[in-house]
């Protein structure tokens, strides 16, 4: 197409800006409904065209990709390549952390270059928050949320001031300091606008734009549902985006979510993430962007449409993205937003043909899923997606049960307890993004819990309850409600403001329990969005997704090894069962109370102080230099080592590999990256007592990301990872074909490293499902492990391996070692991938096994490396060595420019 077409004429139209006028706001912004098949698209793909048509750098370029777009979604089919540039980028501190330490290494490289350190700089907003660093050490108790906080910063002091220097040093950087809250819910209460302004832009003045985001979590799509388009990457390519690299992406095929009729009563929002969790994962959406239309939209309110967009990761999706309506809107306003802004934003969405939901537009297909349909379900042993009804938990709990070889029957005497059998719940946890998001799940939790008090129902003693609110408006509301004592009554005292028990921050489960950990079949039971095997705790096998009313019914139940539809929750002091239909709250008890109290000064009161922190955060000392002064002793924050061993080359050539792990299918980002606590037996618990660090000050993954020693030893170290290389031992183990001895993966990377031995590792299907850890990718390349080859990838982790220089290679329809007959003994040669030209000159390579007895044999994989860009990437050696090139070189986009 050439620009003098009449689709690029317009294209060229709509990059001239126009000005939008709303409520005493004037703005420039450009508008793309007048591009011809603008009006059939997405309204997703109209965001990204919008977006690529203002982001542009050249007018070729601007109707290269918008025709890319257009073509791609009035088809109904995946598209082109297009560069994406978001407005924003959310960050976690367990992703933030390592993203500003390669940052701060960046600033280190350009110094050695003789360049300017201050080039190395954010050019976007950043929103830092730290919540991942929190852990219910104390519970149950008053004064649980203070003590943990206190143990908190004195076990991350050293990452604290990190993050103080960085928000100090690098500008568009904002940080909320531990005790705020969960980032995705802060995300949606405070930094979503729908509609914000072009921080790069081309225009003089304020350009408006549609808000957009990417972040170092993979539920960054929670924002999806107030309408902001956004998602998960790993945080090598959000901290490449936060430097003014755009995103390169394949325009997604879009699939529509046609939704019908309303809700049932006593069905709450987290029923309905599980139910479309379900049903999307067994459509297969991996890799689209799902938009959530029809009659039904109307009936959820932004919040529960927020919970189903948190379950994007779990199914695969790129997005789920809701309408922005006037129920948008109104959630915006009560949780405090300008309405003059909003005011603005509905005009700008009206001018974009966005606004509201539209039943005339193209999708790849349409799913159509009836509301009415829905029962209180909950999602378990392991996958998020396993959705069970409250009848169905028993049968689901023994069949996952007699996998593990256990006998129902089994009993063991637990000190001051008594006799228990499997199915006992560790853990209840009222935690994470997923429900604490929605005001009406937690305050019909709260109900619950009074009423079960009511009743004279008591905990159980062997369970560990946790309540970790996702924001301070949230307990605010809990307590305006009455509703903070009952719950308190039950053991549910507030531990913390942060993700706590969903990213395995739980803390030890109770001592009855521990010392029978191996004895029995524990399990949890929380309001999160992730139950992967070893995730939760590594003392508890089955885990199981639930609202936060069942957390609360369950925790008194004391087990899943019950029906509590046809069983009692408990026995009052009189001796009368007490069923859950006695004590589950009424829609009418919940929307009185909602009524009542949840208003625009509850979210006033909850957000004062957000960016201030506690008094022992404001104490912490920082330094304010340009370059970071790295204290070689620390075991927090080391210089990354990227920039050192990067392997820049046009051709890449794998000669003499090994299997460092040959995996099945399913293997995700959690049992590749590290996560929790650091297991006393391990090589990285090796490496802190060598240098001093006592067990009780090991802390856990999460909060030593930004030292790599750390997280190398830790990569692949899980306890529920099965790698047949390891001779059936269950955890982080693998063969040293070079002494035939098993030891710990971390140990024969290193004698293969010493040796000077390439790493493979081989995989089945869905290869690093799960969380957007940039550390799966980082950790394997520390490692040594040069190319991975699976059946298939998840999309977020095959493209944080090729941006860590690490190639991803897809077995052929059909193939996989199994039916290749790969035993892990043999020596891998890849043959040569040529990125000359950016994308592989040839879209498959050839794999050369040899075997010990020196017979061979060959097979053909598909180079996974789906786009230029990502081959510009590893030809030199990992998108960080690419963006510091390209600063150094002048081509970077800046604020400037």
């Amino acid at each position: 197409m050439t620009v003098s077409s009449a689709f690029g004429s317009a294209v060229l139209e709509a990059r001239r800006p126009v000005v939008i006028e709303r409520d005493g706001i004037s703005r420039l912004a450009y508008v793309v409904s007048g591009i011809p098949g603008a009006q059939k698209l997405p309204r997703a793909l109209v965001t990204l065209l919008e977006n690529v048509v203002r982001r542009a750098a050249t007018d070729d370029d601007a109707v290269r990709m918008a025709d890319a777009i257009v073509s791609a979604g009035t088809a109904g089919t995946a598209g082109d390549e297009i560069e994406f540039m978001p407005a924003r980028v959310l960050f976690q501190d367990f992703t933030g952390v390592p993203v500003f330490v390669d940052f701060a290494a960046m600033r280190d490289a350009m110094v050695e270059r003789g360049g300017d350190p201050l080039r190395v700089n954010p050019q976007i907003p950043c929103t830092l928050i730290v919540d991942h660093s929190v852990i219910a050490d104390v519970a149950e108790c008053p004064g649980a949320v203070e003590k943990n906080q206190e143990i908190e910063a004195a076990r991350n002091r050293e990452r604290f001031a990190f993050l103080k220097w960085a928000s100090r040093s690098f500008q568009n950087v904002e940080i909320v300091p531990p005790g705020g809250g969960i980032c995705h819910q802060l995300n949606i209460e405070r930094f979503c606008s729908v509609v914000t302004t072009d921080a790069l832009s081309r225009a003089e003045k304020d350009v408006a734009c549609f808000d957009t985001l990417v972040g170092t979590d993979s539920h960054t799509t929670t924002a999806n549902g107030v309408g902001v388009l956004g998602w998960g990457v790993g945080g090598i390519e959000a901290e490449a985006a936060a430097l003014g690299q755009p995103v390169s992406m394949l325009v997604p095929p879009v699939v529509e979510l046609r939704l019908l009729g309303a809700l049932p009563a006593g069905v709450s929002g987290m029923d309905v993430a599980l139910t479309v969790a379900q049903l999307l994962r067994s459509e297969g959406v991996v890799g689209s962007i799902v938009e959530v239309t029809g009659e039904g939209v109307s009936s959820l309110t932004a919040t529960q449409r927020a919970c189903v967009s948190n379950m994007t990761p779990e199914y695969g999706a790129t997005a789920t993205l809701f309408p922005v309506d006037d129920e948008t809107l109104d959630y915006l306003a009560l949780a405090g937003r300008d309405a003059a802004e909003l005011a603005f934003a509905r005009s700008y969405l009206c001018e974009q043909g966005v606004f509201g939901s539209s039943e005339e537009r193209v999708y790849a297909r349409t799913l159509t899923f009836d509301l009415t349909s829905i029962k209180p379900s909950l999602a378990g042993p392991s996958r998020p997606h396993d959705r069970v009804t409250i009848g169905g938990l028993r049968e689901r709990f023994e069949s996952a049960l007699q996998e593990s070889g256990r006998s129902r029957e089994d009993k063991v005497e637990v000190e001051g307890v008594g006799e228990l059998g499997h199915g006992a719940i560790a853990i209840a946890a009222i935690t994470s993004c997923t429900t604490a998001t929605d005001p009406a799940m937690m305050v019909a939790a709260g109900l619950l819990a009074k009423h079960a008090v009511e009743r004279g129902l008591s905990p159980k003693p062997w369970v560990k309850k946790v309540l970790a609110p996702g924001s301070h408006a949230t307990e605010l509301l809990l307590e305006r409600c009455g509703l903070l004592a009952p719950l308190r009554s039950l053991g549910f005292f507030t531990c913390g403001f942060g993700c706590m028990s969903c990213i395995g921050n739980s803390g030890e489960i109770k001592a009855c329990l521990k010392s029978h950990a191996g004895e029995l079949e524990l399990t949890s039971v929380l309001s999160g969005n992730r139950n992967f095997e070893g995730r939760i705790s590594p003392d508890v096998s089955q885990n199981y997704l639930a609202a936060p009313a069942l957390v609360v019914a369950y925790s008194l139940a004391g087990t899943v090894d019950v029906d509590l539809t046809a069983e009692p929750v408990g026995t009052s002091p009189d001796g009368t069962p007490v069923m859950l239909s006695d004590i589950m709250p009424t829609d009418d008890e919940v929307s009185t109370a909602l009524s009542a109290h949840c208003d625009a000064s509850l979210f006033e009161e909850g957000s004062r102080g957000l960016l201030e922190g506690s008094d022992v955060w404001r104490s912490i000392a920082s330094s304010e230099s340009s370059t970071f002064p790295w204290d070689p002793t620390s075991t927090y924050v080391r210089r990354a080592p990227y920039f050192d061993i990067a392997r820049p080359a046009q051709t890449l050539e794998v000669r003499g590999a090994r299997m460092l792990a040959l995996l099945g299918d399913f293997v995700t980002t959690d049992h590749i990256s590290p996560a929790g606590s650091i297991a006393a037996d391990s090589p990285a618990a090796r490496y802190l007592t060598e240098r001093g660090v006592a067990p009780e000050d090991f802390n856990t993954y999460g909060a030593r990301r930004g030292n790599h020693e750390v997280m190398a030893r830790g990569t692949f170290a899980n306890v529920k990872l099965r790698n047949a290389l390891a001779d059936g031992r269950q955890g982080g183990w693998t063969k040293n074909l070079l002494t035939g001895e098993v030891e710990p993966i971390f140990d024969a990377a290193e004698a293969y490293g010493a040796a000077g031995v390439p790493l493979v590792v081989v995989a089945g299907r869905l290869y690093g499902s799960g969380s957007s850890r940039d550390w799966a990718g980082k950790g394997p390349l520390l490692l040594g492990v040069r190319a991975v080859i699976a059946e298939s990838f998840e999309r977020i982790h095959r493209s944080n391996l090729v941006q860590m220089g690490v190639l991803p290679l897809q077995f052929a329809e059909g193939e996989s070692a199994s039916a290749l007959g790969l035993r892990g003994d043999e020596t891998l040669d890849v043959s040569p991938v040529d990125l000359s030209g950016g994308l592989p000159a040839s879209r498959t390579a050839r794999v050369t096994a040899t075997r010990p007895d020196g017979t061979s044999f060959s097979f053909e994989c598909v180079v996974r490396v789906d786009t230029p860009m990502e081959g510009s990437f590893l030809a030199r050696g990992g998108i960080l060595p690419y963006v510091l090139d390209a600063l150094e070189e002048g081509e970077g986009r800046t604020a400037s420019q």
